[in-house]
């Protein structure tokens, strides 16, 4: 099962989304993320749940009007770049 990390916390900063890691002592900016809108509205609708491409898919199909196929690919690449990331539990 794979699943968001629940120590990060997202906020809308303007007209950013921007996660930071509130353990840190003194926020090291070179690990704060940033969301588009999109990423940030699937952030808070997987949070909690198994990550998975046709979930991710589903919602980008019920959000957007969009075709399986590229609601697909979008998917792969989002979870592709939540790993490279580190947003995943371990």
């Amino acid at each position: 099962m794979r699943t968001l990390r629940q120590d990060l916390v997202l906020r809308k900063v303007g007209d950013d989304y921007i996660m930071v890691d509130p353990g840190q002592g003194m926020v090291d900016l070179s690990k704060v993320h940033t969301l588009n809108e999109t990423a940030a509205w699937l952030w808070e609708n997987l949070t909690g749940k198994d990550v998975t491409v046709e979930r991710v898919a589903g919602l980008l199909c019920e959000r957007f009007e969009v075709t399986q196929e590229r609601a697909t690919s979008d998917a792969l690449a989002l979870i592709r770049e939540f790993e490279v990331a580190g947003l995943f539990e371990a």
